[in-house]
C-alpha cells in the first residue's frame, strides 16, 4: 500500500448516505488496527457482511442485510506510487 500514514476502508448507506449504522463500534476498517491479519503477499483481505467470518473479526466491517452501501477509500499521506497510479485499489471479490 502506498501510504506514509495509513489507509482506510468506511462503508456509507446507499439510503442516507451517511456513515453505516450498525452494531459495530465504527463503519469501517484502517490500517492501524492492531489486530488486524495481513496476508503473506502483505496484502490485507477485508470483510464487508452482516456478520464476520469465523476468525476474522479483525478484518470485518458489518454492513445490514438487505440494505445497500458503498465503500470509500482514503489513503492518508500517499506516496509516489499513488500519484504515478503504478499501484491500484484491487477489485472487490465475493469471498465464501
Amino acid at each position: 500500500m502506498p501510504t506514509a500514514k495509513f489507509w482506510s476502508f468506511m462503508a456509507y448507506s446507499g439510503q442516507t448516505r451517511s456513515m453505516l449504522m450498525t452494531d459495530q463500534r465504527s463503519s469501517g476498517i484502517d490500517s492501524n488496527k492492531d489486530c488486524m491479519k495481513t496476508n503473506k503477499d502483505g496484502s490485507h483481505t477485508i470483510y464487508f457482511s452482516p456478520t464476520a467470518p469465523k476468525g476474522q473479526e479483525c478484518n470485518w466491517v458489518q454492513t445490514v442485510k438487505g440494505k445497500t452501501f458503498n465503500i470509500m477509500f482514503r489513503n492518508y499521506g500517499p506516496t509516489e506510487k499513488w500519484f504515478d497510479n503504478s499501484w491500484k485499489v484491487g477489485n472487490f471479490n465475493p469471498v465464501n
